[in-house]
């Protein structure tokens, strides 16, 4: 007779859910094992902080652990686990202070440089954007959810989702195209 070790990893998603939502340790380990990479980068890429984005995943699936008993279809768990993911997220951000990105708001930063030369990546453009518009990007161009997704999982109006979407991602092309045009005027 196979271990659970040897026999979960095979299962279909929904099998392994519900035997975790009736209890199994077991299948807990293995729901964790195959979703945790993708919960820790949803994580990393709203807060860019690694220790804190791995203190939210835990987060996430000790309230998985606690509410899947609660999910009533299994074959729902993906998108189910991303907008409990999402509400761990949101909660965080509302903890913190309100007017510690008030200087975000503006939408006239200049990107940061760091040295000269030196091209801003992506995480570094998302860090310059207000937290609800980085995460309204993240889940459309990460996560690949579609505007109506993304206002039912953040309770944002959908006007909202998409013009957090339009206006991010015209400022991410903004702080990409100047650290592009920096790059080539330093190799020139």
């Amino acid at each position: 007779m196979p271990s659970t070790q040897e026999y979960y990893p095979k299962c279909p998603e929904a099998f392994i859910v519900s035997l975790a939502r009736d209890g199994d340790r077991s299948a807990f380990e293995e729901l964790v094992s195959r979703r945790q990479a993708a919960v820790r980068n949803l994580m990393r890429r709203c807060c860019r902080e690694t220790a804190l984005a791995d203190d939210l995943a835990q987060q996430v699936f000790l309230q998985v652990w606690l509410k899947l008993p609660g999910l009533r279809n299994p074959e729902a768990f993906g998108a189910w686990l991303k907008r409990l993911a999402i509400s761990i997220w949101l909660q965080h951000v509302r903890k913190k202070d309100a007017l510690s990105e008030a200087g975000e708001l503006s939408g006239i930063e200049q990107p940061r440089h760091e040295t000269p030369g030196v091209g801003m990546d992506l995480d570094e453009a998302l860090d310059t954007l207000p937290q609800v518009v980085r995460l309204c990007l993240v889940l459309a161009y990460q996560e690949g959810m579609s505007h109506r997704e993304i206002a039912e999982a953040t309770r944002l109006p959908l006007g909202t989702v998409k013009s957090h979407i339009n206006r991010g991602s015209e400022r991410l092309r903004e702080i990409l195209a100047a650290y592009k045009s920096a790059d080539s005027e330093v190799t020139s």
